[in-house]
């Protein structure tokens, strides 16, 4: 469960030993006595840094209620997740019973629902769990493992947000006064973060203002630029109400004036005030060139340097940067600002402080011959004790609201200190818009939008072109679903 969006694959895992962060996270005993019945083992399709706590998470699955005949064997599948994608295609369309259990990412999940590939856990699950996935957890997260019938057919295991890294201690000394301001719960503006940023830039010396990933890859369309344009009120389907749908009948507002903006302001960031897109009134040159070819490793790496002020990424960058012999204590995390206010939006849920969503979930092969022990396994992860240990162990956020908010999770080294910047993070985090369209109108959205920032085309040109083609995507896979 390293970085789902990147093409490189960080782990969670070593960045926290890095810092000191992994531990243990107390359990009450409990369990059940079940030496008498037949072991049975369930098989989970996962990753490395799951498998790298497996030992600890079997004795803490036993602890809070997972009868002790039970064993959850962790597959360490490959790290890619177009690749994990793929593999799983195989394995679902081929009507393999294992793995049991499978570890989705909140980008694609929803097509597996759609070819009706997962469980629907609606039909297996307490009903009382249910609704506290439903109804505790992040919201965003949730509407990526819910199906179009509204049922749940996964349960999040951790989300991701983006979230904004920054030099405190540069800042203060430029003037501002982020603790005063309470920037951590207050997101401030594009238009102030761009005059922050360039006046510590020239106060500090440092020789990068904002640094982020803006690289020709997923994570172009799916978070960078979707978080950009939603907090300029822009949209790719004219808001959330469209995100996963019904393809070919919704709305293609994609050349609308907020995502024009936004594409003028990364401008404005990279090439100054000289561009012939620039917008009036923003610091320029703020942003290196490299940003062009930079994903999440390469653009955190002058960032824990010393050598940024601001930086974009997600969770796992702050153990990082804040690790004792990094920036420690002058590592300052916000949300994402904004370029205008919601109500400034034509689009509900649009606008103000917006986070990509990224993270992953658990999902049931409804193939299983297991169903059963599946299912307990699957009750017995949503416990709180098992959030806080992988949060602690390996970095990943707990998904439940308030399990993110607890005295427990505070106290976790380095990361704890940002829950609540995260809970604010996660409350406006917003999802790429997967359908079976997905794939090919991010292919072209990564590539337009890179053309736009590299100054390649104008941002009107880019996003009209971008416009009319996802038109034809859309009728092409129109009635597609998800």
């Amino acid at each position: 469960m390293g970085e789902t969006h990147g093409d490189r694959y960080v782990s969670r895992r070593d960045i926290l030993k890095a810092v000191g962060a992994a531990g243990t996270t107390g359990a009450v005993v409990g369990g059940t006595a079940s030496a008498q019945m037949a072991p049975i083992t369930v098989q989970w399709g996962a990753d490395a840094d799951l498998a790298s706590v497996a030992g600890r998470l079997q004795q803490l699955l036993w602890e809070v209620g997972l009868p002790r005949n039970i064993n959850v064997d962790i597959m360490a599948g490959t790290e890619e997740t177009d690749i994990r994608e793929e593999q799983y295609t195989r394995w679902l369309s081929g009507n393999l019973a294992t793995p049991d259990l499978l570890l989705t990412d909140s980008g694609w999940t929803l097509n597996f629902v759609v070819r009706d590939q997962l469980l629907n856990l609606e039909r297996h699950l307490p009903k009382s769990l249910v609704n506290r996935v439903k109804n505790g957890y992040f919201e965003a997260s949730v509407s990526t493992a819910t199906g179009p019938n509204g049922d749940l057919y996964a349960i999040p295991l951790y989300p991701d947000f983006g979230v904004m890294l920054y030099r405190k201690d540069l800042v203060e000394k430029a003037g501002y006064d982020p603790e005063g301001e309470n920037w951590a719960e207050n997101p401030i503006s594009w238009k102030k973060f761009s005059h922050a940023t360039k006046d510590a830039m020239e106060k500090s010396g440092v020789p990068y203002g904002f640094t982020f990933q803006a690289d020709l890859y997923e994570g172009l369309p799916c978070c960078d630029f979707n978080e950009f344009m939603s907090s300029w009120g822009g949209a790719y389907f004219g808001g959330r109400k469209h995100l996963f749908g019904p393809i070919g009948e919704r709305p293609v507002t994609i050349a609308d004036s907020g995502v024009v903006d936004s594409v003028r302001m990364i401008r404005t960031f990279i090439w100054g005030g000289d561009d012939p897109a620039a917008l009036d009134g923003y610091a320029g040159d703020i942003a290196p060139t490299g940003v062009l070819q930079w994903i999440e490793d390469t653009s955190l790496g002058p960032f824990t340097a010393g050598d940024a002020v601001m930086h974009r990424n997600w969770p796992y960058a702050i153990a990082s940067a804040g690790a004792e012999g990094v920036l420690g204590d002058r590592l300052g995390v916000m949300p994402i600002p904004y370029g205008v206010r919601e109500q400034q939006s034509p689009y509900p849920g649009i606008g103000g402080s917006t986070s990509a969503l990224g993270g992953w979930h658990m999902a049931v092969n409804p193939n299983t011959e297991k169903l059963g022990a599946v299912t307990q396994v699957l009750e017995a992860m949503t416990d709180e004790r098992i959030q806080l240990m992988l949060f602690e162990e390996i970095g990943t956020l707990p998904p439940e609201v308030r399990v993110l908010e607890s005295k427990a999770a505070k106290r976790i080294p380095v990361v704890g200190q940002h829950t609540e910047t995260l809970r604010i993070a996660g409350s406006n985090a917003i999802p790429r818009p997967v359908t079976v369209a997905w794939t090919q109108e991010s292919t072209r959205t990564a590539e337009l939008v890179h053309e736009a920032y590299s100054q390649d085309m104008m941002p009107e040109s880019a996003l009209t072109q971008l416009r009319s083609e996802l038109v034809e995507i859309e009728q092409y896979n129109r009635g597609g679903g998800a």
